[in-house]
């Protein structure tokens, strides 16, 4: 697998390197600041893709009770529910398969900065903050507590600005921060702080963007209850 993502890998460490770089010749040399730079610009550029798929959701979502009034009353009919579903999404202009495609292109780039710094040998002082090498698993064991608690606010914010509220999500969102946490333990700290930064970069993300729609939600209202009061 770290063949197919070389090309990436060798890219995002020239990036890393060149933010490196950076914080020398500003006179405070330091690889986490780097990372963290690194991070905020991979998650700058793949801002329209995560938007796009973010819209996807939410316009999925929205139709989830006709999908369900229709799987409802054709429950007995697979043929004609699926023609029926397919009706819906084009009466809706809702693509199903939309939000799939910005996150295959997301996968390979999440990758390559993973292998990036998987392992990166880090020359001259590897230290940042409280750790002493971001070679090395947090002896204080705080970056896996962030890692946990940033991947279970993000998806408690999904959830929330989805209206997704049944019981296997409610789980997940309990099992996955407990996952990405004990993973965490035992990953090297840069890339931990890797992970941290984007869980961050991603719930500030989804807070503006959910805050424009619904900014705009309250703007069409308002526009449409000043066109009746004028009829």
């Amino acid at each position: 697998m770290m063949n197919l993502f070389d090309p990436l890998v060798q890219i995002f460490r020239l990036v890393f390197e060149g933010f490196y770089n950076l914080t020398a010749a500003v006179g405070f040399a330091n690889y986490g600041i780097a990372i963290i730079l690194m991070t905020i610009l991979v998650k700058a550029l793949m801002y329209p893709l995560t938007a796009k798929q973010v819209r996807s959701m939410k316009a999925m979502q929205e139709l989830q009770p006709a999908l369900k009034k229709l799987q409802k009353d054709y429950k007995n009919n697979p043929q004609l529910l699926q023609q029926k579903m397919a009706e819906l999404y084009k009466e809706s202009g809702v693509n199903p398969l939309a939000g799939c495609l910005p996150l295959l292109i997301q996968m390979p780039i999440l990758m390559g900065v993973y292998y990036c710094l998987y392992g990166y040998t880090y020359s001259g002082d590897p230290t940042f903050l409280w750790l002493t090498s971001l070679s090395d698993t947090d002896h204080l064991y705080i970056l896996p507590i962030l890692s946990a608690l940033t991947t279970y606010i993000q998806q408690k914010q999904t959830m929330a600005n989805n209206g997704q509220d049944n019981q296997q999500m409610k789980i997940m969102s309990y099992m996955m921060p407990l996952f990405i946490g004990w993973i965490s333990l035992n990953f090297p700290s840069g890339l931990v702080v890797y992970w941290v930064t984007m869980n961050v970069c991603q719930i500030v993300q989804q807070w503006y963007m959910f805050r424009s729609d619904k900014k705009l939600d309250v703007t069409v209202e308002d526009t449409e209850e000043s066109g009746k009061k004028k009829r």
